[in-house]
């Protein structure tokens, strides 16, 4: 009798490679997203990288897909436009051929007090996180129920997906919806083989939170358990669990790359500048 494994994309197939070939990351240019697709190109053939801003650092991350042994191919994706992006993924798809991993990288935020939130920082913050992910997300699993062989989806939310930040309303708001959201698409694209995750990082040491060229290994965080920022690679290793052979089984999941912050519960907080909560 056959292995049903080497036909149902249900199963992890024994003559598949260690992790996907095709990979789309979206907001590949720096942070996480580079991460990510970096990570993934050990396994990959093709890496497709979405940038919004820099295209500079999109060749950075290209340069370093190229060292892995995966070609890369760079699309630009403005998620303030969030209905550019179904095409964005088709592009991506015709160019490697196919798809079997989607990382959805790309996102803003705010600093904003809520009683100071405008309608049109609400809306920027949320076409972007939300919006734009939702058509991304949709889009590449069409071609994946279309292909018939499975595939990973992960989504790169927040401990704010779980937990509430002062000053973060809109981006609070994005990352709860899309956590649901992953939780749905988990449920309604598990029969064609496809896992759907998110990975819910903690403060990490990127652009985005003002630390690009700082360790994190020498930034005090008492706050944290583990007592630092998190390294965008710790991140990505996550991801590429969930992406490989091995991550089949997981779906629906949200996964904390945190330090250990979001268990601390009421105590947690990055912004905290003792170690006074470790002592009861």
């Amino acid at each position: 009798m056959a292995d049903p494994r080497s036909t149902d994309p249900r199963l992890p197939d024994p003559t598949a490679g260690p992790g996907p070939r095709r990979v789309l990351v979206t907001g590949a240019d720096s942070g996480i997203g580079k991460a990510c697709a970096v990570a993934l190109a050990d396994d990959a053939e093709h890496v497709a990288l979405t940038w919004h801003a820099d295209e500079e650092g999109a060749r950075r991350t290209a340069e370093e897909v190229t060292a892995r042994g995966a070609r890369p191919h760079l699309l630009h994706l403005d998620l303030t436009d969030p209905t550019s992006a179904p095409g964005v993924v088709d592009e991506a798809v015709g160019a490697m051929g196919g798809l079997d991993a989607v990382v959805l990288s790309a996102g803003t935020g705010t600093a904003t007090p809520f009683l100071e939130v405008t309608w049109q920082e609400w809306r920027d913050v949320l076409a972007v996180d939300l919006d734009g992910a939702f058509l991304c997300l949709q889009r590449s699993a069409h071609h994946l129920v279309q292909q018939g062989s499975g595939g990973r989806i992960v989504a790169i939310t927040s401990v704010h997906e779980h937990a509430p930040r002062v000053g973060a309303a809109p981006y609070c708001a994005a990352k709860g919806g899309l956590g649901l959201l992953v939780k749905v698409a988990a449920l309604e694209l598990a029969e064609h083989g496809i896992t759907v995750n998110a990975v819910a990082p903690g403060e990490i040491a990127t652009p985005m939170t003002g630390q690009e060229d700082e360790s994190p290994l020498e930034a005090a965080r008492p706050g944290v358990p583990l007592g630092r920022p998190g390294d965008a690679r710790e991140v990505a290793s996550v991801v590429r669990l969930l992406c490989r052979p091995d991550g089949g089984y997981v779906t629906g999941a949200s996964w904390a790359v945190d330090g250990g912050m979001l268990t601390m519960g009421p105590m947690a907080g990055s912004h905290l500048v003792t170690d006074a909560w470790r002592r009861a």
